[in-house]
């Protein structure tokens, strides 16, 4: 259901629609002015808002320019009087109203379904931002590419799981497909025909996050010119998926909590709060039992989130799947390049196969993606990747200056300044993706640089 807002003068039609529309299940606010509507779109976030056209200080005109300006997602309806017929008609065709109801006999019954078609086509617009945002994902039982008994159980848990509304923490390691599992339970679930949003808790500072999940109102902070609903809001009635949920931080754990204990949200700088009906699934790589019991994790979120556990194997744990996996990728982007590669040479298959993979399932379609852009003949070679150990070590090696260079001091054969300061670099960076265990947010702050810095540092050495 819906948040509402009418705006009439007359205290009489505004009680009367009131009790109309909360009977329908929508959350309603009233005021008898013009200025007192711009005022509560400025601190409130609608879907639809009901507005006579003609009211003291402003009119309903000017209602409706300032929420297309402030709130151009609200769906505006304007209730006309004989006198204001033809105004009303011309904003429908300029394209700021969404409809306009003459006040009658019917005006009650007239209201009433004008704001269920507003309702049903923001729920479609919702969806359609979701299925826009993550067209290019999988989303069901399907694309699990497997036969191995590891994973048969995981899809079995999955069935299970799909039919209730209960939040679900997925763990397991980096690369191994959380976000696929969480996907196919959305997929299996009552609420396929609706959004799934996701979102990477780790790859956003605090305050953008907070915004990205919440919404805010026009004026919460620099920048904010209009009202923007947030990611629970437009997930409302299908599934959100927090990614990475052990990245945030104890303020906003506090916040995360509210919303799964209470089911409604507060746009920053907002005065009211939103109900929501969404599915929580979140899934992260660490270790949270250890994380609670070192106080970097609520202990009261963890169990709000671990009510049906989900682990996702390892691909070590599953080596059955591995010449699945690799043939299922080349098929994936062999085409895509133009490449007519037949099969995969027999002895590189066997060498993939017996690779242990601690990147999982990612490490090994981003081995066989590389060999395909790279191969010449129909018949697909690969390498093994370089461990990140190594990786690192190559470029220590590399960028070292040797124990005779030390700050302050150049060796008599001189040396290359660029290159030199850029293996440091590349070598701090690095350490500091390894030391914040490949959160690059983390890395940054350890750096003592802002996220978009270590973002184009990162690009410009292709880490």
């Amino acid at each position: 259901m819906g948040n509402i807002l009418v705006a009439d003068d007359e205290r009489s039609i505004c009680e009367l629609l009131d009790i109309t529309l909360r009977r329908e299940g929508h959350r309603v606010e009233t005021v008898n002015s013009g200025e007192a509507a711009k005022a509560k779109i400025e601190s409130a976030i609608f879907d639809v808002i009901v507005t006579d056209i003609r009211m003291p200080k402003a009119s309903g005109i000017e209602v409706l320019k300032y929420a297309h300006q402030i709130s151009p997602d609200s769906a505006v309806i304007l209730i006309t009087a004989v006198d204001d017929y033809e105004a009303a008609i011309e904003a429908v065709k300029a394209g700021g109203a969404t409809d306009y109801i003459r006040k009658g006999p019917g005006l009650v019954d007239d209201v009433r379904l004008s704001v269920g078609r507003a309702m049903q086509k923001q729920s479609l617009s919702r969806q359609n931002f979701a299925l826009k945002r993550d067209a290019a994902t999988h989303n069901s039982l399907d694309n699990i590419v497997s036969t191995s008994p590891a994973m048969e159980k995981l899809k079995q848990t999955i069935r299970a799981v799909s039919s209730t509304g209960s939040t679900i923490l997925i763990q397991g390691e980096s690369g191994t497909g959380k976000e696929l599992a969480a996907r196919a339970v959305h997929q299996c679930s009552p609420r396929s025909g609706e959004a799934f949003v996701s979102i990477n808790c780790g790859a956003f500072p605090e305050t953008l996050l907070e915004s990205e999940l919440f919404g805010y109102v026009k004026g919460a902070f620099t920048g904010a010119n209009q009202n923007k609903r947030g990611l629970f809001e437009m997930a409302d009635g299908g599934t959100i998926f927090l990614d990475e949920i052990g990245e945030t931080s104890l303020p906003m754990q506090v916040k995360l909590l509210r919303v799964l204990q209470e089911r409604v949200v507060r746009p920053i700088g907002g005065t009211s709060e939103i109900a929501i009906d969404v599915r929580v699934i979140a899934a992260t790589n660490r270790n949270l039992d250890q994380m609670v019991d070192e106080g970097l994790f609520r202990e009261d979120l963890y169990y709000r989130l671990n009510v049906i556990p989900i682990r996702v194997p390892a691909l070590r744990e599953r080596p059955e799947d591995i010449a699945l996996l690799v043939n299922h990728f080349l098929k994936k982007y062999a085409p895509p390049a133009g490449k007519q590669i037949r099969q995969i040479h027999a002895p590189c298959l066997k060498v993939l196969c017996s690779y242990q993979w601690p990147g999982n399932v990612r490490q090994l379609e981003n081995t066989v993606e590389r060999a395909v852009a790279l191969e010449t003949t129909d018949e697909l070679h690969t390498e093994l990747p370089v461990e990140r150990s190594k990786a690192r070590a190559a470029a220590a090696g590399a960028g070292s200056p040797g124990p005779s260079i030390s700050v302050g001091n150049i060796p008599p054969q001189g040396l290359d300044l660029e290159n030199h300061v850029a293996q440091i670099e590349k070598t701090l960076l690095l350490s500091a993706l390894e030391q914040a265990g490949g959160v690059q947010t983390k890395a940054a702050d350890l750096l003592k640089i802002s996220y978009r810095s270590y973002r184009h540092l990162a690009k410009k050495y292709d880490l």
